[in-house]
């Protein structure tokens, strides 16, 4: 029986789940298989490498640095977290990222994406740290209004939270029987519809299929959730959310209010943690 590990995204709120991992990973927690989403993807790529506190480092450290995100690479890249410095400058120069060890580790990592021509989710594996894979990453991650269409392989992507948010049905179906899901919202967080919809049409105006897809995604999270409850009270899934709204939004440039954050999820981690290993080892 194949157990795995599910991230939902949720942008800077990704920092609780980057909490929660560090401690699974000091712990020497080892899922067979993890699956990330937008932030999920991009901090759940440490657990690959085994690099706890990655995340929070850099994301700290290049808070208010121009080169790594705000309004001037918005409108200097079309991205307002700096493709090029954010993917492939930061973990090649300023906080290493462990590709020998990516690479030796076998735990399947796989990110979630949305093809902005149909709308529907795509799942990639990635079992090798190239600046390919460091791009589905970005893609993975990549907000509308807040990003370019990110061009890989053939596709054109964006944020995988619009068709996919929370992939657990994915991972089920694809033989991850018992799941550790982490989530970034409270249990009794309710999906709305998008206000800014009407600049969501104006700027995927080329993309009708990815406007329904954004017209729709409250409609599919909210069942998503529902899914997600559903294997709690089956035993199939062990779900770990914040106990209350995360103090921080999408974005964020104030490194306290991420310490924050992250050490809401290090609490998190460490009052689950003989739970999450008890889940992980044994058989139902």
């Amino acid at each position: 029986m194949k157990k795995g590990l599910v991230l939902e995204g949720g942008a800077m709120r990704g920092l609780f789940t980057a909490g929660i991992i560090d401690v699974m990973m000091e712990a020497g927690v080892e899922p067979d298989g993890l699956i990330g989403v937008s932030a999920g993807a991009a901090f759940g790529c440490n657990y690959k490498s085994r690099q706890p506190g990655r995340a929070i480092r850099y994301n700290t450290r290049f808070a208010k640095d121009p080169r790594y995100s705000g309004i001037r690479s918005l409108l200097t890249t079309g991205d307002y977290f700096n493709a090029e410095f954010g993917y492939h400058v930061i973990p090649a120069k300023y906080d290493i990222y462990d590709d020998a060890a990516f690479n030796a580790n076998p735990m399947p990592f796989y990110v979630v994406c949305t093809d902005v021509t149909t709308g529907r989710a795509v799942y990639r594996r990635l079992d090798e740290a190239t600046p390919l894979a460091y791009d589905w990453i970005r893609a993975s991650a990549s907000m509308p209004l807040c990003s370019k269409v990110v061009e890989l392989e053939g596709y054109k992507l964006l944020d995988g939270g619009v068709a996919d948010s929370i992939p657990l049905e994915y991972f089920e179906s694809i033989g991850y029987e018992r799941n550790v899901v982490i989530l970034t919202q409270p249990e009794d967080y309710v999906k709305e519809h998008n206000r800014l919809m009407p600049l969501m049409r104006l700027a995927l105006r080329k993309y009708p299929q990815m406007i329904e897809a954004m017209d729709k995604r409250h409609i599919m999270y909210n069942r998503q959730l529902e899914y997600v409850r559903e294997a709690e009270r089956a035993g199939r899934s062990l779900v770990i959310r914040p106990k209350e709204k995360l103090p921080i939004g999408h974005i964020s440039h104030d490194p306290d209010q991420m310490w924050r954050v992250y050490h809401i999820g290090r609490a998190a981690g460490e009052e689950h943690l003989a739970q999450i290993k008890n889940f992980l080892t044994s058989h139902p």
